[in-house]
C-alpha cells in the first residue's frame, strides 16, 4: 500500500506535514514539481510570444491523456475547460430543448448542475428532480423517469454531500438509449480516488464531466468533458477553437462549422499555465504509482480509520453520527451528520484541522500525504470539540 510518509516530501511547499489537511475531497495539495511547471509556462510565453501555443497545446494533449487514463479509456475524446460549469453549459446548449423540454436530475447534485438547472427551470425548461436517497435505487428511479420528451439526464456517480457511490448507472444509460436522450455523469468526486471504467460501467454513450481541483491535485483551470464516440451535437454556446482546424486552412462555411469528436465542445483562448501544472502532476502520479487502484486502497484504509476512531469516541448519535453506508460504497471522504456542521468546520479549522461542511454534513477527507497519526489527531480534535457547547470559545 502507498505510504503517506513517503509521499509527503513531494508536497513540501503546501506544508502537509505541518498541518492536518482533511480537505482532500475539496482541495488537495499540489506536488512541488507544479511550481516549476507554472514557471515554464511563463518562460515559454516570453520566448515564443504568440507562437507559444504549440508548446501549450502539447501540454493540453498530455492533460487529455491523463484524464482519459483515469476514465479507463485511453482513446477517450476529451474536451478541456477552465471549470465544469462552462463544459456543462456547452453540453446543455447542444440539447434539443425546443422539442424535448424536460431534464431529469436529482436533488443531490453539486451546485454547478443544481443552480444552472434551477435557472433553466425558471426560464420554462421542465426540471424533473428525483430524490437522491435511497442511493441503492437511485439509478432505477432515474431510468423510470426517462421518456421521449427528456433531452438529458444529469447525475453524479458519487454524491458530493455524503461521498456515497451511485450504483447501476448503466440502467440510466440504457433508458436514455431507448428514448434518444443524452446522459451526463458528474464524476468529479469519483476520479483518482475510486477506479472508473467507462466500458465496465456501461457508460460508453455517456458524457462525463469532472476536473482536477480535488483528488487529481491539478489545481484550478483543469476540467474535462468526455464526449461519446461519433457525437454530432452542435453546441449553441461555442468557442472559436471548435472550428480551429478549418480556420487554419482558411475554410469558412456558411453554416457554423464544428470539428470532430471532443473538439465540437472546445472553447476559446485560455491561460495555458494550468495545463503545464497538470501535465507535471500527472507525471508525478505515474512515477509514484499513485494510480486509482492503490489510491483507492489507501483511501479506504484512511476513511475506515476515521470511522473507527470516531466510533470509539462514543458520541451521542443525536449530536453527531457518521452517515451510514457499506465501506465499499464510500468514496473519498467521511460525512458526519450534525446540526452545527458548518460552525464545527470553522472551529476545527481554527485549531488547525482543515475540513469543510455542506449543509448538515461535516466532511473529513484524507489525502495520500496524510498520515494515520494525523488522522488520529484530527478525529481527536473533533471529539474534543463535540464535548464543548458550540458557543464555547475555541482555543
Amino acid at each position: 500500500m502507498l505510504n503517506p510518509a513517503d509521499l509527503a516530501p513531494h508536497y513540501s511547499r503546501f506544508r502537509v506535514t505541518e498541518r492536518i489537511l482533511l480537505s482532500g475531497h475539496s482541495h488537495q495539495a499540489w506536488p512541488d514539481v507544479s511550481l516549476a511547471a507554472q514557471e515554464q509556462a511563463w518562460l515559454d510565453a516570453a520566448e515564443h510570444l504568440d507562437h507559444k501555443w504549440e508548446q501549450a497545446f502539447a501540454q493540453a494533449s498530455r492533460v487529455r491523456r491523463g484524464f482519459a487514463a483515469l476514465l479507463g479509456e485511453p482513446d477517450a475524446e476529451i474536451a478541456l475547460g477552465a471549470n465544469t460549469h462552462e463544459l456543462v453549459v456547452r453540453f446543455l446548449s447542444a440539447l434539443p430543448l425546443g422539442t424535448r423540454s424536460r431534464l431529469v436530475t436529482t436533488n443531490g447534485e453539486f451546485h454547478t448542475i443544481r443552480r444552472q438547472l434551477d435557472r433553466l427551470g425558471e426560464a420554462g425548461i421542465i426540471i424533473d428532480k428525483v430524490d437522491a436517497h435511497p442511493v441503492d435505487t437511485l439509478a432505477e428511479r432515474l431510468a423510470a423517469r426517462v421518456q421521449d420528451d427528456v433531452a438529458a439526464v444529469l447525475v453524479s456517480s458519487v454524491l458530493f454531500e455524503t461521498s456515497e457511490i451511485v450504483p447501476h448507472l448503466s440502467h440510466v444509460a440504457a433508458a436514455c438509449a431507448r428514448h434518444g436522450a443524452e446522459l451526463l455523469v458528474d464524476a468529479y468526486h469519483h476520479l483518482n480516488v475510486v477506479p472508473f471504467d467507462v466500458e465496465a460501467f456501461g457508460l460508453s454513450r455517456a458524457f462525463i464531466v469532472g476536473g482536477g481541483y480535488k483528488y487529481c491535485q491539478l489545481g484550478e483551470g483543469n476540467c474535462f468533458l468526455r464526449v461519446p464516440p461519433d457525437c454530432t451535437l452542435r453546441p449553441v454556446i461555442t468557442g472559436w477553437f471548435a472550428e480551429f482546424a478549418a480556420l487554419e486552412h482558411g475554410e469558412r462555411a456558411g453554416r457554423v462549422g464544428y470539428g470532430t469528436g471532443a473538439s465540437r465542445f472546445a472553447g476559446a483562448t485560455y491561460d495555458p499555465a494550468s495545463h503545464y501544472r497538470a501535465a507535471a502532476v500527472f507525471d508525478v502520479h505515474r512515477q509514484q504509482q499513485m494510480t486509482p487502484v492503490p489510491l483507492r486502497a489507501l483511501n479506504q484504509a484512511q476513511t475506515r480509520a476515521i470511522v473507527r476512531e470516531f466510533a470509539a469516541g462514543d458520541v451521542d448519535p443525536v449530536r453527531a453520527a457518521v452517515v451510514p453506508m457499506p465501506a465499499e460504497r464510500r468514496a473519498g471522504f467521511v460525512a458526519i451528520r450534525m446540526a452545527d456542521a458548518v460552525s464545527m468546520a470553522a472551529r476545527l479549522n481554527a485549531v488547525g484541522v482543515w475540513c469543510d461542511a455542506r449543509g448538515s454534513s461535516l466532511r473529513l477527507g484524507p489525502a495520500p500525504y496524510v498520515t494515520f497519526d494525523q488522522l488520529s489527531a484530527g478525529v481527536a480534535a473533533l471529539l474534543d470539540l463535540l464535548q464543548k457547547p458550540p458557543t464555547d470559545p475555541v482555543g
